[in-house]
């Protein structure tokens, strides 16, 4: 089956009437109702299915057994996303196993699909949270211990989805069935553009982390407390916004975001008492990306103490730049000779496997580059040409 008729079968999961493209954050009905999809189009192509305890997600082709050579990618999405980026890799893991059986292609190991749960940390604030927990990267008691929009934990969820969380955490055994992974993406910059090839082998991954800011004044009336009177988290917030910008843009290659603001109470006739303000900042040089958190943060003390409020930064989450695995690549490369090669901005999972396993990253063109977006738009015409690299990867590496 083709790539888009098999995201044709999704593409009704998890519309947002509201923000427009697809909300899918993990184990909400949408993603569940997605990993149901995928354990379905796995058993109508005769693989062996497993949840593991973490919640990932293996479709085996042939029986599972230590370097088995994996690809897949993630099912969720951020709020109001686009309809490639995290499906285009499962569904391209699914038909690239056709390709290769119409191939009649006898694997000599076994090939495992797979998904990953919370890649991007909508809900939770964790990203690749799945193999974060998987490789040991993430302690167990802090992700049992993460709280959602809702205030509900991890854990709570967890169960709820059939996950017991007393065994998430780190698992070599799962580890060691990963003989080689390969993850194919939706290119979610320009790079590859609207002429050559559509598909372009991944380099590195650029280190990127999450921070909060909770920034604390005095809740008040909005009609009765003088402007002199007041000390409001929500300036402090703004002067935040724009320092992010102005300092980012000091800096040569970093990328600063603030994606996310939520004060405290919330009303329109009420003076925030606690606002929280989620910052994002990428950089090649992981040393580049501390100095300039670390900047922001002078300039939101300074900002905070210029209102009379005070400002604290928590860190959610970091990740360092990551080179993927030369040799694999180098063996990628050679299956797909006149391709590119790409560096990324976006974290994936693959950049988390890549301490514990030799991993790889393939990229299809996204011509406008727009993602995490309704605009987000993949070709068929690419996405075809996307599975089928990836299975002329995969034979090569088998």
């Amino acid at each position: 089956m083709s790539v888009t008729s098999l995201l044709g079968e999704i593409a009704d999961t998890g519309r947002d009437p509201v923000r427009g493209g697809y909300t899918r954050p993990v184990f909400s009905a949408a993603e569940t109702d997605l990993r149901e999809w995928f354990r379905a189009a796995a058993h109508a192509r005769d693989l062996d299915v497993e949840t593991d305890r973490n919640g990932v997600i293996w479709a085996w082709w042939g029986a599972p057994h230590d370097g088995a050579l994996v690809t897949g990618s993630h099912l969720d999405s951020v709020p109001g996303g686009g309809a490639f980026d995290g499906p285009l890799g499962v569904a391209s893991a699914l038909a690239a196993i056709d390709h290769l059986r119409d191939r009649g292609l006898q694997p000599a190991r076994s090939i495992a699909a797979v998904v990953f749960p919370e890649e991007e940390g909508s809900r939770f604030g964790v990203a690749c949270l799945g193999s974060r927990l998987m490789t040991g990267a993430l302690d167990p008691d802090r992700a049992r211990a993460l709280v959602d929009a809702d205030g509900r934990t991890f854990a709570e969820v967890a169960r709820d989805h059939g996950i017991d969380p007393a065994h998430i955490g780190a698992d070599p055994a799962a580890v060691a069935r990963i003989g080689q992974f390969v993850e194919l993406h939706v290119e979610q910059g320009r790079g590859l553009g609207h002429c050559g090839p559509p598909v372009a082998v991944g380099d590195a991954v650029l280190g990127h982390g999450r921070w909060r800011f909770l920034l604390t004044g005095q809740g008040n009336h909005a009609g009765t407390t003088l402007m002199d009177d007041r000390r409001d988290p929500m300036i402090v917030a703004a002067k935040v916004v724009l320092a992010v910008r102005q300092l980012a843009a000091s800096v040569p290659h970093a990328r600063a975001t603030v994606g996310r603001i939520l004060p405290v109470p919330g009303g329109t006739n009420v003076i925030a008492s606690r606002v929280e303000v989620w910052l994002d900042v990428r950089h090649p040089d992981d040393l580049v990306t501390a100095d300039l958190v670390a900047r922001i943060a002078s300039a939101a003390e300074t900002a905070a103490a210029e209102e009379g409020c005070e400002s604290m930064l928590i860190e959610e989450s970091l990740s360092p730049t990551v080179h993927l695995n030369p040799g694999l690549r180098a063996q990628m490369a050679l299956a797909l000779p006149g391709g590119r090669v790409l560096d990324t901005g976006a974290g994936h999972d693959a950049a988390v496997l890549s301490a514990v396993v030799p991993s790889g990253m393939l990229f299809t063109r996204n011509a406008e580059g727009i993602s995490h977006s309704p605009e987000e738009h993949v070709e068929d015409s690419d996405a075809e040409a996307g599975a089928r690299a990836l299975a002329d990867v995969l034979e090569a590496l088998l």
